[in-house]
């Protein structure tokens, strides 16, 4: 039970709390490039949802089974980037087969994903932290995954709300995209004081 227990603060504390993209501000480009209409932004988040869970795990079975404590613990980034590299082209060549229209949609966001610093960061996160069991990796990296995903929808609702509302010209755009960004992080740095 005790067990259960962490993993289930563990995977609230990454979502609401210690959400890469709100408090580590990792993965900033999909989630401003991305966020303008929520069935993009969801199906982003899934992408990376995916993504993260994959890398996060696969990362961290090959840190623990072949490269901590040997000599090539210095081929841990390139490991994890290939491992990344690999998550992405799966997903890529699955949206392209099955759901053409959001692949095109997508646009040069999809391959960004391989560069998607929150999928990176996460997996030197599990090292970093000391994740010492494969099922605190596991849920780990889906809840970082989930995280996104809330905050890349949040800011994809609240995005298309303001196309009705009457904002200044010079706020338009980036600039109201930035100041609601940096409030909505506002909001989810309260919960760090709940736990």
């Amino acid at each position: 039970m005790d067990t259960l227990h962490t993993l289930l603060l563990a995977f609230i504390g990454i979502v609401v709390v210690n959400n890469l993209v709100l408090t580590k501000f990792l993965g900033i480009c999909p989630y401003l490039g991305v966020s303008g209409r929520i069935d993009m932004a969801f199906g982003m988040g899934c992408a990376v949802t995916f993504v993260v869970t994959l890398a996060g795990t696969l990362t961290w079975i090959i840190d623990h089974t072949f490269l901590i404590g040997t000599p090539l613990e210095v081929m841990r980034y390139l490991c994890f980037i290939l491992v990344i590299a690999g998550a992405v082209q799966l997903v890529e060549m699955y949206l392209r087969k099955f759901f053409p229209s959001l692949y095109e949609s997508f646009g040069i966001f999809l391959p960004l994903i391989t560069t998607n610093c929150a999928i990176l960061g996460l997996c030197l996160f599990l090292n970093l932290w000391e994740i010492k069991r494969l099922d605190e990796a596991v849920v780990l990296s889906a809840g970082a995954g989930i995280g996104f995903t809330l905050a890349i929808c949040i800011m994809a609702g609240i995005r298309e709300n303001m196309e009705l509302a009457d904002v200044p010209g010079p706020m338009r755009g980036a600039p109201i995209t930035l100041i609601t960004a940096g409030l909505l992080t506002l909001a989810f740095m309260g919960f760090a004081g709940m736990i």
